[in-house]
């Protein structure tokens, strides 16, 4: 089983440099960064996860950058996002970003994407929360047109783009009904989402790993039902606190990779997390 890793990285963090040197000189499969433009202070979405709103949510990196400065001193780590907030994007400038990382990177880049929590956030970019998911997914057959081999235009409700020249094009090929770098999509199981996965992604990433031993077998269900390669689904359990029982159970589900999650920290405590988790490579 391959193990990744994500974390918060700040201005008060390690470093993306010094971070991917030790992940990739470790042994560890990648590196997933999470998204955040900014955190409005008069926040009235509850944080998911209970309890106060951790002070690193308001500190992220831009994980395009940060990924940038890890691609350039890495050359196996592969990267990722988990998750880019596609409604909060223009998905032109989104779609030249991510080609850029993969074409640069050597197709070593996952797009993981999602449609976020946080209203207040999402407000201040224009985006209106009832329609937000139909929004990113419009998005996302946009940024396909333009990593098209040929021009392609894309007109929809909510975006549209002229047949364009948009270059570098992503080094990953093209597999079933995607175009461009490995996309998985993260959010809670339900019908509704794994509809979606088939329809667009490469698989799932879901925060935590809770609950796969029901969850698997129907998104397995719906991807088939839409005609996909069985081999090809990805599940991609997200920010998970590794354990052997638990990465035990991942293998029995078929599950192949692990993104663990690292303290939001300084180098030593970081370089410790990793050490401690170095036993599951």
């Amino acid at each position: 089983m391959r193990i990744a890793t994500t974390i918060f990285l700040t201005d008060r963090t390690i470093t993306p440099v010094r971070l991917a040197r030790e992940l990739e000189q470790r042994g560890f499969a990648g590196l997933y960064l999470p998204e955040h433009t900014h955190i409005p202070v008069s926040r009235e979405s509850p944080y998911p996860a209970g309890d106060e709103l951790p002070d690193e949510y308001g500190r992220t990196l831009d994980p395009f950058v940060a990924l940038g400065q890890a691609a350039a001193v890495t050359e196996r780590l592969a990267l990722g996002t988990g998750i880019t907030l596609i409604a909060q994007h223009d998905p032109i400038d989104l779609a030249k970003q991510a080609a850029t990382l993969d074409h640069l990177s050597g197709g070593r880049f996952t797009l993981g994407i999602g449609y976020g929590w946080n209203v207040e956030e999402a407000a201040d970019h224009g985006v209106e929360w009832s329609t937000r998911r139909a929004l990113g997914s419009e998005r996302l057959a946009l940024m396909r047109a333009l990593w098209s081999d040929e021009p392609t235009a894309y007109e929809g409700e909510f975006a549209s783009v002229r047949a364009s020249h948009a270059y570098p094009k992503p080094v990953q090929r093209p597999r079933g009904p995607v175009i461009g770098p490995r996309t998985l999509i993260g959010g809670a199981a339900g019908p509704k989402l794994f509809a979606r996965i088939a329809r667009e992604a490469d698989g799932w990433l879901p925060i935590g790993g809770r609950g796969l031993s029901e969850s698997v077998p129907k998104l397995r269900a719906a991807w088939e039902e839409a005609g996909r390669d069985p081999e090809q689904l990805h599940v991609v359990p997200y920010a998970v606190q590794p354990s052997p029982g638990k990465l035990a159970h991942f293998a029995e589900l078929g599950i192949e990779e692990v993104v663990a999650q690292l303290p939001p920290a300084g180098e030593a405590e970081v370089l410790r997390a990793l050490d401690a988790y170095a036993a599951f490579l």
